[in-house]
């Protein structure tokens, strides 16, 4: 292996993970992120059997189940009536210890990424970023936005779906594209029957995400003409607007949701490159190639595994550009199937396109992210 430094633009679920993951190996990482306060967004995120065999490599499992809420099953909802279709449980890939699944707020999740990183050795520098990037095919000499520069081996962009990165080194790549969907959340309190993902399907699709012992969170899907962003003032009253023939068990909880301040509503956007994820020794990762929406709740999934993989990678050749290639066909067939579907089930959903088993689907999703990546 050549590689002995590596800058990781991005100090997300993704960046945070890979440095994790190449300090494992060795590596020396430092890890830049724009936003100088660190801030992400309070609500949860579903966390499937793949991550949470993600956390058990990265040695990070247990802090990361002290700090979510564990749990096994799936318990599926049709119709304006609530009624139960179909219940079950999915893999436990960590061993049968361990929870299948988990959900946690997006702040106890950095919380854990920030500090596994901080604790495996990785430098985090705060609000900072690359202003110019030099590769000379035998290092990348990088200058930052406070005039400080640094040489690395290699560059990992893993700065999100409007990547600066990918648009230094691949300027005509292809741009996110708006897929005419919403998704809107909020935290509430946890009813003991919630105690694992409850997903409601068609007219009305949403769901509730259990987080900790008395937190969950709930989940609503809209289509929307434009991207605008939601003024903070009537928020509130705009998330439960989007709540079209809602089931009874969703109802019963729409008169909760009463913070305009407690309502994260965002377009969904998404982006696959097809081509080459690097130039020269910048390698990309994450949202960056491949957005997903949240249909099949393996967006943050599919980033954390992408660090496993690139760092494995990087210490089975002394060429970084062959770990890159290698490392791009490994993610690309999990990485498309997470993509593309994702967007068919909201296509579906808003009648774009005809309906298809998305049960059938789901399985075949569960199959494969239980495979070795």
């Amino acid at each position: 292996m050549s590689v002995s430094s590596a800058l990781i633009v991005g100090a997300g679920i993704g960046g945070l993970t890979a440095g994790i993951a190449l300090r494992q190996k060795g590596i020396e990482v430092e890890i830049i992120e724009r936003d100088p306060e660190w801030t992400v967004y309070g609500v949860g995120i579903i966390q499937q059997m793949n991550v949470i065999r993600a956390m058990n490599e990265l040695g990070i499992l247990d802090s990361y189940l002290e700090n979510s809420y564990g749990f096994d099953s799936t318990t599926l909802f049709v119709g304006p009536g609530g009624v139960q279709e179909a219940k079950f449980d999915t893999p436990k890939l960590a061993g049968p210890d361990k929870p299948s699944n988990a959900g946690i707020r997006r702040t106890d999740l950095q919380k854990v990424l920030g500090e596994g990183a901080k604790a495996a050795g990785c430098e985090v520098r705060l609000g900072l970023t690359v202003t110019d990037m030099q590769d000379d095919g035998a290092g990348v000499d990088v200058t930052f936005s406070d005039g400080s520069k640094g040489r690395y081996d290699i560059v990992v962009g893993a700065d999100g779906i409007f990547s600066s990165t990918r648009q230094t080194i691949m300027p005509d790549a292809p741009k996110p594209t708006y897929t005419g969907q919403w998704v809107w959340r909020y935290n509430l309190p946890r009813p003991a029957e919630v105690d694992g993902i409850h997903i409601f399907a068609g007219p009305f699709n949403g769901g509730f995400v259990p987080m900790q012992e008395d937190l969950m969170y709930v989940f609503l899907l809209s289509q929307e003409p434009d991207t605008k962003a939601v003024p903070v003032e009537g928020a509130a009253a705009a998330m439960r607007a989007r709540a079209k023939m809602p089931p009874p068990q969703f109802a019963a909880i729409l008169d909760q949701i009463t913070d305009n301040a407690g309502v994260i509503g965002r377009p969904l956007e998404t982006i696959l490159l097809e081509g080459g994820w690097h130039e020269g020794r910048v390698v990309l990762m994450g949202d960056a190639v491949h957005a997903s929406t949240p249909h099949l709740a393996q967006g943050a999934g599919m980033a954390i595994e992408d660090g496993l993989v690139l760092a494995d990678e990087l210490t089975k050749t002394d060429s970084p550009e062959e770990a890159f290639a290698a490392y791009r066909t490994r993610r690309m067939p999990r990485v498309s199937h997470v993509a593309r579907n994702s967007v068919r089930i909201g296509e579906m959903q808003m009648g774009k396109i005809e309906p298809f088993n998305v049960g059938e689907l789901t399985g075949q999703t569960i199959g494969m992210m239980c495979q070795p990546i």
